[in-house]
């Protein structure tokens, strides 16, 4: 038995722990703790990758494996929160957001045999997604109390699921010798961003805001993404 192996696979374990007791928390109606667990899954996705590379220990299982873990807590446990978040308001017409747990499998799976998206990413990566969407769960349920609000919501939530799946290039700090510009553009615009929601956090004394920084974060992300697309066509 290679127990190198057993390192990168029991870290993958632990994202889909994270990613399970997310939903769990979800159907709990306890969205921060749902948020926070999606966030420890993508510390543990990041590293049973890294893990892998420098213990020199790829294998199959460990990628089928990586997948199915990532569709727990980047594809089920974001459209899980959602669905709880918006059904007090929306009813069992929330469960529209479900339909975006079916567009991350979709997306990892294209991942999984697309020679392209070996240092960039084609299409918006799910752990970004999960990270835009935890953050819009974790304000209270009153924000959304007019349905026009919650079926907007909806409506994004299923512009995510053709951004997941899009021909669109993104960017990731894999291609910084080629994106130097755009990555080191995008850290400013971030740092800009979480400086502003921590500051409203302790400003305010609500959490949410801090929280938020992951929304506007990713949301800067794909707008940048998608001006440089269109610059490109051009």
């Amino acid at each position: 038995m290679n127990y190198k192996r057993i390192i990168p696979d029991a870290i993958t374990s632990c994202n889909l722990l994270c990613g399970s007791l997310s939903v769990y928390m979800a159907t709990q109606y306890e969205f921060k703790w749902a948020f926070l667990f999606i966030l420890a899954g993508a510390f543990f996705d990041f590293f049973d990758g890294l893990s892998a590379r420098l213990l020199k220990a790829p294998s199959p299982i460990g990628i089928q494996l990586d997948s199915l873990a990532d569709d727990i807590t980047f594809g089920l446990a974001p459209s899980m929160m959602l669905f709880c978040f918006l059904k007090p308001v929306m009813g069992w017409y929330a469960a529209l957001a479900l339909i975006m747990a079916a567009f991350s499998a979709l997306r990892l799976a294209k991942f999984n045999v697309d020679e392209r998206q070996h240092e960039s990413f084609i299409g918006l990566a799910t752990p970004a997604n999960a990270i835009f969407w935890g953050g819009i769960c974790c304000f209270p349920t009153s924000v959304i109390a007019q349905d026009w609000i919650a079926w907007v919501l909806i409506g994004l939530s299923l512009f995510s699921c053709y951004l997941l799946n899009a021909e669109i290039p993104f960017f990731s700090f894999k291609s910084y010798k080629k994106e130097k510009m755009t990555i080191l553009l995008f850290l400013i615009g971030c740092l800009i961003l979480i400086g502003f929601c921590v500051w409203k956090a302790f400003a305010t004394k609500h959490i949410e805001f801090a929280l938020f920084s992951g929304t506007a974060c990713i949301l800067w992300y794909v707008i940048l993404n998608l001006l440089l697309a269109c610059i490109k066509k051009k």
